[in-house]
């Protein structure tokens, strides 16, 4: 019965403290509460208590201060943190002093419930590493939304491990983030990080790029060339967009994984891996897998921990925290000082942000950038994104997206390979279909200016003029 198991809890908010006591009575529990760290203190020396709740911020101590001097009477006794100051970094150091749980105020008395459940039952466990904590708030990751709080807390948990992690998410919603507050308040923080795109490698150099390479392995290979792997000894591999690696560098990589050593191209002695795998994408692997395109057991090596970010649209209450940071980013880079007034606030609320956190960081810094006031209202906000919103494309208007295009398409590829079948016409059907929307979209974007587009699709200007003449597309005069 609950009754013999004793609860501390330290607050010196009067309210938290009644409601607190109040509940954890009533599901069977005897609470002592206090409004002083002096006094819990003396009782877990005393050895009372079966688990502490504590707040952070009291008048004669600080509660994550308590928490590894309570770890080390008591390793045993269970901590949970509340804190108003519902950052990640609070979650983090929660953890790294070896607190159980965090929980952000204000707190739903039946997730708190089930915590204290929790924790009273979980085995025992090793007292947290000390020393090397993150110093300072420095924010990595921004967000109260109780979205932003789940992930702090896994997060915050996954910094004491050496776990592979999947991460995935839209474009913008900061997978790389995430990977660098794993490496940063991470056991390997002191290694390297090392990031590696694989949609922007060609799928003939990922190997090289990822495993290394010998002298001679392939013609051009003069020296010796070391891949991302033996880069990241000792700290993190950060694999971005692994959706985009081909089906060979997939089954190297399931070798790594597997063995936990790897060869060069071209060499023949292991290297021993000795990195943190860290994977994301946008993509739904899932369906890839369902198309063929991506190793179903590599999957499942990737995917031990997933986190995934929710867009911004599903945490628009955390919109006005990111918007006041990312102007004093940008005034930190030398932009003016700005502020948004309540009708921008609005306003940016109702913006779907397809483009996510750093659709709205590229806002920010256009505000910053060019309007004169100090405090900019609903009217700039609205005209910045109805300005930077892509004229519309009858082609691209279907119950099909471009990017769904492409994947079905190249669905058809892998299926005629495998047939044997030749897919030279597919491939020129391939062009037609996606080609002449992807330069319509480029040069709505651009409001028809040719050198921008030009750049934007990675083409020179007179190949954009060439294909515009073949595709027969409209021209925006006095902007080419």
């Amino acid at each position: 019965m609950n009754e013999s198991r004793t609860i501390l809890v330290a607050d010196d908010d009067r309210a938290i403290r009644t409601v607190l006591s109040q509940a954890l009575a009533r599901a069977g529990y005897t609470v002592r509460a206090t409004s002083s760290a002096s006094t819990l203190w003396r009782w877990v020396e005393e050895g009372t208590g079966d688990l502490v709740i504590t707040d952070v911020v009291m008048p004669d101590e600080n509660g994550l201060d308590l928490v590894p001097r309570i770890k080390r009477i008591r390793p045993d006794l269970r901590v949970i943190v509340m804190s108003a100051q519902s950052t990640f970094v609070t979650a983090v150091k929660a953890a790294q002093r070896g607190a159980f749980e965090y929980l952000p105020k204000p707190f739903d008395l039946k997730e708190l419930l089930a915590v204290v459940a929790r924790a009273l039952s979980a085995p025992a466990s090793p007292v947290a590493q000390e020393g090397g904590e993150a110093e300072g708030e420095r924010l990595p990751l921004i967000g109260r939304s109780p979205a932003m709080q789940e992930i702090y807390r896994t997060v915050a948990r996954l910094t004491t491990t050496d776990l592979t992690v999947m991460i995935t998410g839209e474009s913008g919603t900061g997978k790389e983030l995430v990977s660098r507050a794993l490496h940063d308040y991470g056991r390997r923080r002191s290694g390297p990080f090392v990031a590696i795109n694989m949609a922007a490698i060609p799928r003939e150099l990922i190997e090289s790029e990822l495993f290394g390479h010998e002298r001679g392995a392939f013609t051009g290979a003069l020296a010796r060339g070391v891949g991302r792997f033996e880069q990241a000894a000792g700290g993190t591999l950060f694999l971005d967009e692994i959706g985009d690696m081909p089906p060979e560098a997939q089954t190297r990589l399931l070798r790594v994984l597997q063995e936990g050593e790897f060869t060069t191209v071209g060499g023949r002695n292991p290297i021993k891996a000795n990195v943190r795998i860290i994977a994301a994408t946008h993509r739904d692997l899932r369906q890839a897998i369902r198309q063929g395109l991506f190793r179903e057991d590599l999957f499942y090596r990737l995917n031990v921990v997933p986190i995934r970010l929710p867009p911004l649209r599903e945490r628009a209450e955390d919109i006005p925290l990111l918007a006041r940071h990312f102007l004093d980013r940008a005034r930190a880079s030398g932009l003016p000082a700005k502020q948004l007034d309540q009708s921008a606030m609005d306003r940016l609320r109702q913006h779907s942000w397809p483009g996510n956190a750093r659709e709205l960081e590229n806002l920010m810094r256009r505000l910053a950038a060019l309007y004169p006031q100090e405090v900019i209202g609903g009217d700039s906000v609205h005209a910045e994104l109805a300005e930077a919103e892509p004229l519309a494309d009858p082609e691209t208007r279907t119950s099909e997206t471009l990017e769904q295009a492409v994947e079905r398409h190249l669905t058809t590829f892998v299926a005629a390979q495998k047939d044997g079948l030749p897919v030279r016409d597919l491939y020129e059907r391939v062009l037609s279909e996606v080609e002449r929307p992807l330069l319509r979209l480029a040069l709505a974007a651009t409001r028809g200016n040719q050198i921008k587009a030009a750049a934007m699709l990675g083409l020179n200007r007179n190949t954009l003029r060439k294909k515009i003449r073949e595709l027969d597309l409209p021209v925006v005069r006095g902007l080419s």
